[in-house]
Formats: C-alpha cells, sequence, structure tokens
C-alpha cells in the first residue's frame, strides 16, 4: 500500500447515513462512493483502486496520523487535539499532522459544567480552589480537561497549589493528595456531576438540552470542535499519495461548496442580453465573465447561486431576471461546484 492513499474512515455517527450530516453522500458527490462503510466496514472505494479506507474511532487517528499509520483522516478537531495533548502531557512528544479541511459537519462544544450555584460561576470556582487541596472533574477528554485547567488555576493564582494531576479511571481511588483528579469516562458526563460525584465537568453538547435535562449549569466554553479532514505531516515527501490526496481534496471541496447552491439556466432574446447582463454584474452574480452561449435571436445563461444568500435570495432573482427578458428558467442542484485549484493547500 506504498502508492496508496490510506484514509482513516470514523466510526459512529459521521457512519450513519442519517446522522452527522451524512458523509456517505458527500464522499459519493465527491466522486469517491464507498462499499461497506455504511454497513460498519470494512471500508473499500470500488470505483478508485488508489484509495484505502481505515476504519476506526476519531479517537485514534492522531496518533495514527504523527506515526504515518495513516496518511489521512476524518475526525473532530477535539479528538485530534485530545491526542496532540496526550502524547505531549504523557510522552513527551509532539503529534506531526496538519488541518487541511473543515467538513461543516459534527459541530459541537466543550463547556464546563457544574451544580447551580448562589453565587456567579466565576465567584464559585475561585472559592473552590481557594478552599479545597484535591479537586475532582469527570471528562471524556481529559487532556483537554487538564490544559483547560492548568491555565484556568494559573490564571486565579492557583498555580503551584494544583500542579500535580492524576488522570485515572472513573472512580478508582485517588493517586495524589493534592491537585486535580481527572476522572476518565465513556459518557453520561452530565449523571456524574448532578450527583455530586465530582466538583464540575467537561462535556461534549451540541444543544445543551441533556445538561438542562440534569439542571446543570454551564460555567464556560472551552472548545468549538467539527470534523475536518487531517493529514499527516509529511505527506509532501510521498509524491504519489501527496497528489492523490489532492485530487481527493479537491473534489471533496467541490461537494461541499455545492452544498446549498444551485444553477440558473434561462433563455433570453438578443435584446435582453445587455440589461440582463447588468443586472448580474451589479448583483454580482458571476465571477470573471457571464457564462453565455449566443445564437442568432436568443443566448442562453447559466448563474450559479447560493440558496442561503440574504442579499441576492432566490426567489427575488428568478423574478427579477423574468422582468428583466428572462424565459424557460430551469433551477438544477450542483453536486459538485469547483472554484479553483487554489483552494486546496497541502
Amino acid at each position: 500500500m506504498n502508492n496508496k492513499l490510506i484514509i482513516g474512515m470514523p466510526a459512529g455517527s459521521l457512519a450513519d447515513p442519517n446522522r452527522g450530516g451524512n458523509l456517505v453522500i458527500l464522499l459519493k458527490n465527491a466522486g469517491f462512493p464507498t462499499k461497506g462503510y455504511d454497513q460498519g466496514g470494512p471500508t473499500s472505494f470500488p470505483l478508485h483502486s488508489f484509495l484505502v479506507g481505515w476504519d476506526g474511532r476519531p479517537q485514534e487517528f492522531g496518533t495514527q496520523l504523527s506515526i504515518g499509520e495513516i496518511d489521512l483522516a476524518i475526525a473532530g478537531d477535539d479528538w485530534i487535539l485530545e491526542r496532540t495533548l496526550e502524547l505531549k502531557t504523557e510522552y513527551n512528544q509532539s503529534c506531526p499532522l496538519k488541518r487541511i479541511l473543515s467538513l461543516g459537519r459534527g459541530a459541537v462544544r466543550l463547556v464546563i459544567i457544574f451544580r447551580p450555584q448562589s453565587i456567579p460561576y466565576e465567584e464559585w470556582f475561585a472559592n473552590l480552589l481557594e478552599k479545597k487541596l484535591l479537586v475532582t472533574m469527570v471528562a471524556e477528554m481529559p487532556y483537554i480537561a487538564l490544559d483547560w485547567f492548568q491555565k484556568k488555576s494559573k490564571t486565579l493564582g492557583f498555580g503551584d497549589k494544583f500542579k500535580d494531576f492524576s488522570i485515572q479511571k472513573f472512580k478508582t481511588p485517588p493517586r495524589i493528595e493534592q491537585g486535580i483528579v481527572i476522572y476518565e469516562t465513556w459518557g453520561k458526563t452530565e449523571a456524574k456531576v448532578y450527583q455530586d460525584s465530582v466538583d464540575f465537568g467537561l462535556e461534549i453538547t451540541q444543544s445543551g438540552s441533556a445538561i438542562r435535562n440534569y439542571g446543570l449549569e454551564i460555567g464556560e466554553e472551552v472548545l468549538r470542535s467539527e470534523s475536518a479532514i487531517y493529514v499527516r505531516e509529511d505527506l509532501k515527501d510521498y509524491k504519489e499519495k501527496y497528489e492523490i490526496a489532492r485530487m481527493f481534496l479537491l473534489n471533496l471541496y467541490g461537494a461541499m461548496h455545492a452544498e446549498r447552491r444551485v444553477l440558473l439556466f434561462f433563455n433570453a432574446p438578443v435584446e435582453a442580453i445587455d440589461a440582463i447582463t447588468q443586472y448580474l454584474k451589479e448583483k454580482h452574480l458571476f465571477a470573471d465573465e457571464p457564462t453565455i452561449n449566443r445564437g442568432t435571436n436568443y443566448a442562453e445563461f447559466s448563474v450559479q447561486l447560493c440558496l442561503d444568500d440574504k442579499e441576492t435570495p432566490l426567489a427575488k432573482v428568478r423574478y427579477e431576471l423574468m422582468l428583466l427578458g428572462a424565459r424557460s428558467l430551469e433551477t438544477v442542484p450542483l453536486e459538485s461546484s469547483i472554484p479553483g485549484l487554489e483552494v486546496i493547500n497541502i
């Protein structure tokens, strides 16, 4: 597989065709239909023998990229950061990889949650660090939690007091007598904070509904994360893999860029061409120049529009074009739209 691009394919919500922004359809629209991915694997790319799917958890992809076991991975920013911090904290090693492309999917927030208090969060937190020698918290991403806590306690003037830490399974006996104990958990962080089992927690949330259901409060936001494409840092050293990666990323970008975009096709009599061209120019509805196929009596235009553009809403544009003389106007959804090769920079 030396000359093939090995792609980390994340198990979980992104593999579910009904969740996660539907990665299966995104890859199909990009020209890379998968086989087996939405069935739990093994994943293959039937049309492209030079692509190899490596099914795994996004929690693992950071370290796999850093050692070159995979070349490219689809993973959340949070899990990549978690592995990077773990390697730095536990092994004093870097995690060489690069973030290349946001997928605009899987957006989550990492927030500090705690039981409601009679005083503001910042005051309560400072009092907690003042009174206690050993602080406990729970998190699915303990190294992100540790990084946040060390910076927070230092800012509040308690850095020396809580310089010691222990990351361990919930709820094993604390290995330290003073500092911060972070219990690593596999979910239901809210329940552990709700039951007063720890002082506070780091929770992964989208809407915050589960936090509210438990009657808990959000103290502060630690991180915002979304799914993205990461590559091994030395990918350029492997010429064939590098070119395949550029091809893969360019087409993936095209599929994402086409989302919420449509193409308008319409005819116009020759006497309306100048007015329509001026309208398109004023509305910035073309890049270099409008696309026009001229005939003897009519011309055919094609115009790309974004569906959620409030400045040029689709319905209004269609109406105004018809007023200017457009005929036989058709709206066609796009599967791919690639502005240029420069959109990809590895």
